[in-house]
């Protein structure tokens, strides 16, 4: 009897590890991010998305403007349009929590819940086996970009001026 009390414990500590390893990583939002990533030694690198459109992404959804472009494009609600919640709200149905937040930082970088920790961010190659998305140059960037900006709402799209506005390197790296 011993023997299976035993077995069936160590069972149950191998299914609930597996389990819990193979949990999909989770979206935890700009404000998480913004413990470590506000201050001059890290690039401000919060502080710039929030003082960018990016960050309002989706408050402008309420906008007369965007009440003229939804109509344009046959938009009831802007706010709540699938059509418009994808590049103003990206995480909106993964997420709907963070959805107010626009174009937060997990839209480009990846869900940050197994990457957020200290010691796992002072490790590029570990942050990024974990799951923070970097990008080899700036045409992965431009790439990535596009899928919002190419041709939003018949506006041109200049990678390399917007891209000034909202760069955010960490200095000396």
């Amino acid at each position: 009897m011993k023997k299976v009390v035993i077995l069936a414990a160590v069972f149950m500590f191998a299914v609930l590890t597996t389990s819990a390893l193979a949990q999909t990583p989770t979206y935890i939002g700009a404000q998480k991010c913004a413990m470590c990533h506000k201050s001059e030694k890290s690039g401000q690198q919060f502080p710039k998305w929030d003082a960018s459109k990016h960050s309002k992404s989706f408050a402008a959804l309420s906008s007369p403007q965007a009440a003229d472009a939804a109509k344009a494009l046959g938009v009831t609600d802007p706010v709540t349009d699938a059509k418009c919640l994808k590049c103003h709200a990206p995480l909106a149905a993964k997420a709907a929590e963070l959805k107010a937040e626009g174009v937060g930082c997990e839209v480009c970088h990846g869900p940050g819940s197994d990457y957020k920790t200290m010691a796992v961010m002072k490790d590029k190659a570990e942050a990024a086996k974990k799951g923070l998305k970097l990008y080899a140059n700036a045409d992965e960037i431009k790439a990535h970009c596009l899928t919002c900006h190419e041709n939003a709402h018949n506006k041109t799209f200049d990678f390399a001026a917007s891209w000034e506005k909202i760069k955010h390197p960490v200095p000396g790296k």
